[in-house]
């Protein structure tokens, strides 16, 4: 009798363990995560991510990989610039890659990223550069094409057979963001919300912090050296997020937050309830000193080709002129935008990151929104297995943990992981 029950006991304990709120555990303060070892035990990662080694003109695009999780627990991760996808089964083991195929069966000549599931049984694409995107069931099988004509940041699956997409145009004379809704069955679209910034007032700084070269053979130099710039328009998109049927437009650089129907009729206005902080003077110039004295002791950061080493030396003291000319003209703090990113939790929270004040500290704070839209308490983030990237693309929640696609510290070969988390404190 005794036995039983504390065996009773052992699995209330269990229970509240894993039913407690996340909202609980946020309230407590600091949030850990802790990687579940049984999940993808036995993968071969360096089979698995095998491309994570890519690059592109010298730069390394391997890491540029995102994860979807399908209705079941599954996990889909997409290779950036390949022409498959991985698929894992919800206890993390990788079962297969596999490839979308169009009308007659044959694979497609490129895919871009599964972005998101719509209808508990089809993926959506994002578009590529022609505005194409694609549709396929969970066997690669092609069911049809939206189209768009603009530019995409962002989208996610609505509850009622749409889509909400965050675009960008350039105009003549201006930037434009905007929020859409695309509706799935006839790719009719409509647009909720948008913002126009005319070029001559995109930032303090404008084009400060970015180098550009061309080669006479067409090969380029292109780079930032701030990166916290905060240029109004395409650099702050809207950050949008389905909550309790509800669909939440936050803007990173005024702080407003909107909340829509689903069908797009806005329902009420509001503000983050915090000062966003800024980038000092003294920061700014130990940042471009930094980055002047990494060019300096580096090969040009790209392929320059059939480049000769005369232009190659022409293009390197033009690149260093303008920035130390750059320096000399930092004079003005550089405000943040409000919050670098935002997830939405298994339980309806809106979780807004900001942008951390300490490169590579590896700790996020973070402002909790419960699904009434009341901020509630502020927290931070902290894995001391794993340097987190706290992006919505790499970081998923489902029943209270995180699935996330994340750098192992102390490991050799590949050091990517699909990992799943508990949250705890």
């Amino acid at each position: 009798m005794k036995r039983i029950a504390s065996a009773f006991i052992i699995s209330l304990f269990a229970m509240s363990m894993y039913g407690q709120k996340l909202l609980d555990i946020y309230q407590k303060g600091t949030v850990r995560l802790i990687p579940d070892t049984e999940y993808g035990k036995g993968n071969d990662w360096n089979k698995v991510f095998k491309t994570y080694y890519d690059t592109m003109y010298n730069t390394p695009m391997g890491g540029r990989k995102s994860l979807v999780i399908m209705p079941d627990g599954s996990v889909v991760v997409n290779h950036r610039y390949r022409n498959y996808y991985s698929r894992f089964s919800p206890s993390g083991r990788f079962e297969k890659e596999f490839y979308a195929t169009g009308q007659k069966g044959l694979p497609f000549k490129e895919l871009t990223e599964i972005e998101g599931v719509i209808n508990n049984n089809t993926f959506y694409t994002l578009p590529d550069n022609a505005g194409n995107m694609l549709c396929f069931d969970f066997n690669g099988r092609y069911a049809k094409t939206l189209k768009l004509d603009y530019m995409v940041n962002q989208m996610i699956s609505l509850p009622n057979d749409k889509i909400a997409v965050v675009g960008w145009v350039i105009k003549k004379k201006s930037f434009c963001d905007f929020v859409a809704i695309v509706n799935y069955s006839d790719n009719a679209q409509k647009i909720i919300w948008q913002n126009n910034i005319d070029r001559s007032e995109t930032g303090i700084n404008g084009m400060l912090f970015h180098y550009n070269y061309t080669f006479k053979n067409g090969k380029s130099i292109s780079f930032s050296t701030m990166p916290y710039l905060n240029t109004a328009g395409l650099s702050s998109p809207p950050k949008i997020e389905c909550v309790s049927d509800k669909l939440i437009v936050s803007i990173p650089g005024t702080g407003e937050i909107l909340t829509f129907t689903l069908t797009g009729e806005l329902i009420t206005k509001s503000r983050i309830n915090w000062v966003p902080g800024t980038i000092s003077v003294e920061e700014q110039k130990e940042m471009q000193q930094t980055a002047i004295e990494n060019y300096k002791h580096k090969n040009i950061p790209v392929n320059t080709g059939l480049a000769s080493s005369d232009e190659i030396k022409i293009a390197d003291n033009q690149i260093l002129q303008q920035m130390q000319s750059d320096l000399s003209r930092i004079t003005q703090p550089i405000p943040l935008p409000a919050f670098s990113t935002i997830i939405k939790d298994s339980d309806d929270n809106l979780l807004y990151f900001e942008y951390p004040k300490k490169e590579n500290a590896n700790k996020f704070n973070v402002w909790i929104c419960e699904k009434n839209g009341r901020f509630v308490c502020q927290s931070s983030f902290i894995c001391d297995e794993y340097e987190l990237n706290i992006n919505p693309s790499k970081m998923v929640f489902r029943d209270g943990c995180i699935y996330g696609l994340q750098i192992l510290k102390k490991t050799s070969g590949v050091p990517l992981r699909l990992v799943k988390f508990k949250v705890s404190n």
